[in-house]
């Protein structure tokens, strides 16, 4: 049997709506105060402090990359795009903003709830999806390191990589340090000489 997924409880949370004064405003703010969060209705762009705002709703149909204080699709918290022209471009423009969420206006007396527990969710998997791409390209980065500085050491007369690689471990062993760090600190010294090499032959 499935655990039940965890609703949060939203109250106190901060939502700016970014739409032009509408009915549409007036609607999700009822529905956002009943929830217990704070509305700051704002227009034709964000405000800085927006940057704190724990959800943001978005108009399509009139949204243009300048309203908002961060590059295009890179917003820090969960966003709901409003919808009410259907048109390719409006979509396209949309898609590229990575909403978290959407809602389709007009907008009635329910749908605001479930679009920011939606928005939260699909926000949070998406950071860490990020976070996790990241981390597999540091450690792809230091693995490169690592032979790099195995093929450094390895250059040495008479020393193979599997040699060389014994000796980074002990080197960082010694230096009481991560095969990481120590492959960077071999890599750096390599780079150092060299470059001293070629400033004495010029």
């Amino acid at each position: 049997m499935s655990r039940a997924a965890h609703i949060p409880n939203l109250g106190g949370a901060r939502a700016f709506v970014l739409h032009r004064p509408h009915a549409t405003v007036s609607a999700i703010s009822r529905q956002l105060q009943a929830i217990g969060l704070e509305v700051v209705d704002c227009w034709p762009e964000l405000p800085a402090e927006a940057l704190a705002a724990d959800f943001v709703f978005f108009d399509v149909d009139l949204g243009f990359d300048q309203q908002f204080p961060w590059p295009r699709g890179a917003a820090p918290m969960p966003t709901i795009a409003l919808i009410g022209s259907e048109a390719p471009g409006r979509i396209e423009w949309a898609l590229a903003h990575k909403a978290d969420a959407q809602l389709l206006k007009p907008v009635g007396n329910a749908g605001v709830y479930s679009a920011l527990l939606i928005a939260r969710q699909s926000f949070a998997a998406r950071r860490q999806l990020a976070d996790e791409i990241t981390a597999l390209q540091q450690r792809v980065a230091e693995r490169q390191t690592i032979v790099r500085a195995v093929s450094a050491l390895s250059g040495q007369d008479g020393v193979d990589d599997e040699r060389a690689y014994a000796q980074l471990r002990a080197l960082a062993m010694n230096w009481q340090v991560s095969l990481e760090d120590a492959a960077r600190r071999v890599v750096a010294l390599t780079e150092k000489e060299a470059g001293v090499d070629q400033s004495h032959r010029a």
